[in-house]
């Protein structure tokens, strides 16, 4: 495919709100005035086209957010980062940490009329459990889990294992979902089409249309916790009797949506429409999570020429992550910052003390042009998967486009969609047979701020790019069998050195997403996804 990026340091190619308002006529739904109007319908703008319902299947935002819609967890991961209880009533453990029983919570049902037993949650864990980076950790540590009776499970370890709960508790990369029994028959490695859940909200199947439209309907029967919500632990009401997801590509349509009333919740705003938004009468622009994300530039190490480590560090020691930054978040506060570590700065025990040698962010490109060629660099040439659909991860890609060029490299430049991205990162084989060499992503802080949550920094078990270091295993396992009051800096720094010394990606710093409310819409709650539950109108 030809090369068609912005040429350019850092050059986007921006729609105008003038844009963007013309094409509404053509492109935005449409909606009768009755439909517009009915207040028991949240109408909202994903960041990106729904295209796969299995939350095991992929890692993506975008499927995490339908999940979250539909079924429940048995822990959920509150504001401080430590578990809490969901669908389970409470837990009790040995002085070990080798023996956990989680007794569920009465009045568990299934949208297809069924109660929860035990049964299901062994069942899904078992799946979730082949995808899932914590769950690949998890699952040579045990020993038996079983269904002891209808509501209590029973977890046995071979080996001490202190963090099962933050394991059931994880809120991005695959949460472990609780699905009916049936579910956990299917191939882990085999997307699931139908959808039953727990959650406060049910699939509307007739309404899905992939990549397009999606609706939820209120689940008359979903009994909430009586504690307090805190991100996705405590109650889930839903005040909505139905929930609509509308994609909009054209950034302009969704904000021109959004200023006349047809939508209610815009997920991500785009740095250059935020002033616009905040001088609106009928619109409130927030920080989307306190948290935040880690840019994401994905090696593919089986194929040439990343396979090789000494070009990875060379290109590691290339990006300059203040360009990728300001071209992807703008300016502003709360907009971005550095940080030269594979963990989020700022999550305990985080120190960007071995990342401060390994990425100097140079603005002086000789050097780093000299490192490639002595790294054995010869003319590759280098594929470049950027979602065009999603403005955060195409700003990257045009920056990590222009860099690739002034480094001298061969770039083959393919923009696409999310969702068909998606599906082409899967290819193991060489470029020639749609393989790829580079692509753009993010991780979400909360989701990557320990060893076991992080998946990035694995390959096969965590991750696209099949990346695989013996050394961070070892390290992975030292930290699994730490409990959260004992030391873990010694663990964190060692993986980071190790990390550095063998990159996986190219950190490119953190930055806040933004999302956008009718003035009338309250009760939403922080966190990466884009959570249903709570929210009121008026």
């Amino acid at each position: 495919m030809a090369d068609k990026s912005p040429a350019g340091p850092g050059a986007l190619a921006r729609r105008t709100v003038l844009a963007g308002a013309t094409s509404l006529a053509l492109s935005a739904p449409s909606l009768s005035r009755a439909q517009r109007r009915d207040p028991r319908v949240l109408r909202f703008i994903p960041n990106t086209g729904l295209t796969v319902l299995d939350p095991f299947w992929t890692a993506s935002l975008v499927t995490g957010n339908h999940g979250y819609h539909v079924w429940d967890t048995l822990y959920g991961t509150r504001g401080d980062y430590t578990p809490g209880p969901q669908m389970a009533e409470g837990h009790t453990v040995n002085a070990e940490y080798t023996d956990w029983r989680i007794r569920l919570r009465p009045d568990l049902w299934f949208h297809d009329g069924t109660p929860v037993l035990a049964r299901d949650c062994v069942a899904s864990l078992r799946r979730w459990a082949k995808r899932d980076s914590f769950g690949a950790v998890m699952w040579p540590a045990l020993d038996e889990l079983v269904a002891e009776d209808d509501r209590t499970l029973r977890f046995r370890f071979k080996r001490r294992f202190p963090r099962l709960l933050e394991a059931l508790g994880r809120t991005s990369g695959l949460p472990a979902f609780i699905m009916p029994e049936r579910f956990g028959a299917v191939d882990a490695f085999t997307a699931i089409k139908e959808v039953v859940g727990s959650g406060p909200f049910t699939f509307v199947a007739d309404a899905f249309v992939p990549g397009a439209t999606v609706a939820y309907a209120k689940f008359d029967k979903y009994v909430p916790r009586q504690d307090a919500p805190n991100r996705t632990t405590g109650a889930k009401i839903a005040h909505f009797d139905r929930v609509e997801w509308t994609t909009m590509t054209d950034n302009g349509t969704a904000v021109a949506a959004m200023q006349s009333g047809e939508m209610d919740w815009w997920e991500s705003t785009p740095a250059d429409l935020r002033d616009l938004v905040r001088g609106s009468r009928n619109l409130k622009l927030e920080v989307k999570d306190e948290f935040g994300w880690m840019g994401i530039l994905r090696f593919n190490l089986l194929q040439p020429p990343f396979d090789n480590v000494k070009l990875r560090r060379a290109f590691l020691a290339a990006a300059n992550q203040h360009d990728f930054l300001r071209a992807a978040a703008g300016e502003g506060e709360h907009a971005w910052q550095t940080c030269r570590a594979y963990f989020p700065c700022g999550a305990p025990s985080v120190t960007q003390t071995a990342g401060t040698a390994a990425m100097p962010m140079p603005d002086d490109l000789a050097a780093a042009r000299k490192a490639i060629a002595e790294a054995g660099y010869n003319g590759e040439k280098v594929v470049l998967l950027v979602p065009t659909d999603i403005h955060h991860h195409n700003a990257f890609g045009q920056v990590s486009a222009d860099l690739i060029r002034r480094l001298g490299m061969n770039l083959d430049f393919q923009a696409m969609d999310w969702g068909t991205m998606i599906q082409r990162i899967t290819n193991r084989g060489p470029v020639e047979k749609g393989g790829w060499n580079l692509y753009h992503t993010a991780g979400s802080n909360v989701s990557m701020a320990s060893p076991a949550l992080n998946f990035f920094i694995r390959g096969d078990k965590g991750w696209t790019g099949w990346y695989e270091n013996a050394e961070v295993e070892k390290l992975r396992a030292a930290w699994r069998e730490t409990a959260p009051d004992e030391p873990q800096q010694p663990i964190f720094d060692a993986i980071q050195q190790t990390l550095f010394n063998d990159p996986p990606f190219v950190p490119l710093g953190q930055y806040s997403t933004f999302t956008t409310f009718n003035r009338e819409i309250s009760g939403v709650l922080p966190g990466i996804g884009s959570y249903p539950w709570n929210i009121k109108r008026g």
